[in-house]
């Protein structure tokens, strides 16, 4: 058999080899550590998902920020309400700016959420700013776009800047809260071919903004690798798409195991990562956190991880009902001719035991199939579910794999339902009239308490089809 000899082919199975990322990873920690050392009483912040493998959780702020490259892509710029990041402002304005970090694959310096999403971020809420509160001076409110100017073309700039003042009033308009700043956000960039970082002012008097330091962890790379004596090849950007290269490994388990994963050789780590993969199917009582309540209705409804809750989750939270939402395995049908034998394991199952009303559970299937469910028997039996505790005085919690996506649209649908303009809840939802704009506002309430929340348009097409469309002419 003739041997491959395609460097391309080569390279590829390098980049892709699980020990070179992780040592590569390694190398560029000891780059964003020297950052923080910089700028020690600024918050240090991952961009998920990326950033995450970058930031040790011993220096970050358990904060979450999510600025995605997509809306940073050429003629594709957004100021997106669903990210709208706005919970970060209560951060830099207590610490008088922040430290953001993420990395981009080769080819390039600096990730486009960071050269371009960020900066887009910036300059619309100094904008919105301005708008929202006149006597703001303007002459001395720098509301301008700042980008990289080796990394955005003057051409795009332009470009971007002509948008702001839209996107700007979108947020003005919209009903996310928008704390008055003392300075406006000012975007700098740090990578680790930068010759000096930025000197910022710490008095007031002379401060004239509030930094937004945006750090690109790794090393340009132009051909793909760069080899290293201690025996692995430098991949650009190694904390990109885990799931191409983890084998199940996550950055949670990569910072607990960090000793154990970074000693191990290369042929013993797949197997070291397998068993710290099956280890971790049950989280550690120390990744067990207080679920997310939505403040402008005053907690009654919060939104969790299904791991995060752990395995007695009414122990921990009494006067509380939950509704958890989770993935059921795939497997064949018993009978080739009838493909739907599965529904079973999809249907509703309230708890038997003790307290056996305060759980409802599902289980959904991927594919189609699981839209009709999720419209037709998970959102209808939720809002029931969630009117009957409320009623009683009891808080929700909503449960779902990732806390993003099927949980915020049972909370979506049960905040527009039963929830007034002020956050007060109707029983029933009796006199409560509904519109696309109601629901849009009732989002913005979720997102700007659980940050993380990013449902999928599918999901919101379905709250919207259940809340808006005539039962007979649902799909």
């Amino acid at each position: 058999m003739a041997q491959d000899l395609n460097p391309f082919s080569e390279i590829r199975k390098e980049s892709l080899d699980v020990y070179n990322r992780l040592h590569s990873i390694e190398e560029d920690l000891d780059f964003v550590n020297v950052v923080h050392d910089s700028y020690p009483d600024l918050p240090l912040i991952p961009n998920l998902r990326c950033g995450a493998w970058y930031t040790d959780p011993a220096r970050a702020t358990n904060v979450p920020a999510y600025f995605k490259s997509t809306d940073g892509h050429f003629n594709n710029w957004s100021f997106n309400l669903r990210r709208s990041n706005l919970h970060l402002l209560s951060v830099i304005m207590e610490n008088s700016g922040i430290i953001l970090v993420d990395s981009t694959r080769s080819g390039k310096r600096i990730p486009d959420a960071l050269s371009k999403t960020v900066p887009i971020w910036c300059a619309v809420i100094n904008r919105a700013l301005r708008i929202r509160y006149p006597d703001i001076n303007r002459d001395e409110w720098d509301d301008n776009l700042y980008t990289p100017p080796t990394t955005v073309s003057s051409q795009e700039h332009s470009q971007i800047s002509m948008r702001i003042y839209e996107w700007a009033l979108a947020l003005t308009n919209s009903s996310f809260d928008l704390p008055k700043l003392p300075w406006p956000l000012r975007p700098f960039w740090i990578t680790p071919a930068s010759t000096s970082f930025p000197k910022f002012s710490i008095d007031s008097d002379t401060r004239r903004h509030l930094p937004v330091i945006c750090v690109s962890a790794s090393k340009q790379v132009h051909d793909g690798t760069e080899r290293r004596t201690g025996g692995f090849s430098y991949i650009q950007g190694s904390g990109d798409d885990h799931e191409l290269w983890g084998m199940g490994l996550f950055p949670e388990t990569f910072w607990n195991e960090r000793e154990q994963l970074l000693s191990a050789s290369r042929a013993d780590l797949p197997d070291l990562i397998a068993a710290l993969a099956s280890n971790g199917s049950t989280p550690s009582p120390k990744y067990v956190k207080a679920p997310e309540g939505i403040s402008k209705i005053s907690n009654r409804i919060s939104l969790s991880k299904l791991s995060e809750l752990g395995l007695e989750p009414s122990l921990s939270l009494p006067h509380t009902a939950f509704i958890l939402i989770d993935e059921a395995e795939v497997t064949k049908p018993t009978s080739p001719a009838n493909p739907s034998t599965q529904a079973d394991s999809t249907s509703p199952e309230q708890k038997s035991e003790p307290g056996a009303s305060l759980m409802l559970e599902f289980k959904i299937l991927g594919g189609k199939r699981s839209q009709a469910y999720f419209l037709h028997d998970v959102l209808p039996s939720s809002l029931r579910f969630i009117d009957d505790k409320l009623s009683h005085g009891l808080d929700i919690v909503i449960a779902c794999p990732s806390a993003k996506d099927l949980g915020v649209g049972v909370a979506l649908a049960a905040i527009s339902q039963y929830f007034d303009d002020h956050g007060e809840y109707v029983k029933g939802g009796q006199d409560l009239r509904l519109t696309k704009q109601t629901i849009r506002a009732r989002l913005e309430w979720i997102i700007a308490s659980c940050p993380r929340a990013n449902p999928s348009r599918t999901t919101l097409k379905r709250v919207n089809e259940l809340l808006l469309t005539e039962e007979h002419l649902r799909r």
